[in-house]
């Protein structure tokens, strides 16, 4: 089956908490933000279409206060910034992804890690 029910679910239930938040927030305002047709966005609400590309689903995020990761997880899609990343440097983030598994870095382990090199910039 085409589409992916689980990311139009969620998409529908941001849409409309922020409709609840400002009424004018209709299917249509959201489609026209975004330069896509309110029939792509409802289809895809109901699971019948796929999800729009990684830079869609990040504005789709932005427009409706959510988390663009979790968004992106939802469709099955990787961050292009990511993926520009192992691009780049696919021996140095394959080395770093290998060494934190290897001695079980939790999530927090890596929250820490990301804070610390965050400070050096």
């Amino acid at each position: 089956m085409a589409g992916n029910p689980r990311f139009g679910k969620r998409i529908r239930e941001l849409r409309e908490a922020k409709k609840r938040t400002d009424p004018a927030f209709s299917l249509r305002r959201f489609a026209q933000a975004l330069n896509m047709s309110a029939t792509f966005i409802s289809k895809m609400e109901t699971g019948q279409f796929d999800p729009p590309s990684a830079e869609n689903i990040k504005k789709m995020a932005e427009l409706l206060g959510a988390d663009p990761y979790e968004l992106l997880q939802l469709a099955g899609k990787p961050d292009p910034a990511l993926l520009e990343m192992v691009t780049q440097q696919p021996r140095a983030v394959a080395d770093f992804l290998r060494t934190a598994g290897e001695k079980g870095a939790t999530e927090e382990d890596i929250r820490k890690l990301t804070r610390r090199l965050e400070g050096q910039r």
